[in-house]
């Protein structure tokens, strides 16, 4: 789901915006099936093939083909990816008519796919093909900083599947979002977010809209949906202490990179490693975060 965001987000900021953008989940397709559905087929190419099939390259023609999980795919099909990327033609399944094609190709893996080349399930040629620019994606959890902006997206889209208008969400209940784990990244924000879009009754997303596991596991949670004991809180009187939301968000992520980095005795070139971000991206939020180069975790 993530990935399909940045997908897209490319995909809008290029010149080929106005083209269709195509996207398909190569795990998600019998390995049977895979060659077809990218390419096409022609009617009698094999049991089922009933009628001429235009594939998804052609359909994103002039446009950009998002390929989720390509770690899945086989050595054959990566090589015929291969002859896309290098000759931008194919052949259909069953047809020797070849039909060149111009598109952009974003490709993403939920398996590093240097390991796999190095243990021989994914072609080194390919490989370096397609890895012309590489964004790394981390856990939601370490991106606390995009959780607002993902939520508000998902709002704005589950509510007007509803028919509901909502303005945004409270303090604490985008807090309480800050906070969780998203042990299934984008994906489960989604979900959390179209459950709350269901219960909502106000113009803003309330804490008691929100799914129990958001709320369990979250020290400070009270069933009135107040926060206590924690970011925002007057922990002496256990009273609702309004705190700016950039900064309820911004102690989670400081306290992810100061224990990354206590973890690698400072050395930022591993941190940035754990973390799933480039070094200049932990700098970055380093000074963002206010933590000293010396600075260690307390307790």
């Amino acid at each position: 789901m993530g990935k399909s965001l940045i997908a897209h987000a490319i995909h809008q900021a290029s010149p080929r915006k106005d083209k269709p953008f195509v996207e398909l989940a190569c795990g998600s397709i019998p390995e049977t099936l895979l060659e077809s559905e990218l390419f096409g087929h022609v009617k009698g190419a094999f049991t089922g093939a009933h009628a001429d099939k235009a594939g998804r390259f052609l359909a994103a023609s002039g446009g950009t083909i998002f390929l989720d999980e390509i770690n899945s795919a086989s050595p054959g099909m990566q090589l015929k990816l291969l002859r896309v990327l290098q000759e931008r033609r194919f052949e259909p399944v069953g047809s020797n008519q070849t039909i060149e094609v111009d598109v952009r190709v974003v490709l993403a893996s939920n398996q590093p796919l240097e390991a796999l080349v190095a243990d021989g399930r994914f072609r080194q040629d390919l490989y370096y093909r397609i890895n012309v620019v590489k964004i790394e994606l981390p856990p939601l959890r370490e991106r606390v900083s995009d959780i607002p902006a993902l939520a508000m997206h998902f709002l704005r889209k589950h509510g007007a599947d509803l028919g509901k208008q909502f303005v945004g969400f409270s303090e604490d209940a985008m807090a309480a979002l800050a906070r969780y784990s998203y042990p299934g990244n984008v994906r489960e924000l989604q979900n959390i977010v179209e459950h709350a879009a269901v219960l909502g009754r106000g113009p803003k997303i309330a804490m008691e809209d929100l799914p129990a596991q958001v709320l369990e596991n979250l020290p400070g949670i009270l069933g009135a949906g107040r926060l206590v004991g924690g970011a925002g809180t007057d922990e002496e009187s256990g009273a609702w202490a309004p705190t700016p939301l950039e900064e309820a968000m911004r102690e989670p992520e400081r306290r992810i990179i100061l224990r990354a980095l206590k973890a690698n005795e400072w050395n930022r070139q591993k941190t940035a490693e754990d973390l799933k971000i480039n070094r200049t991206t932990l700098y970055k939020k380093m000074k963002q975060l206010g933590i000293e180069g010396g600075e260690r975790l307390a307790g």
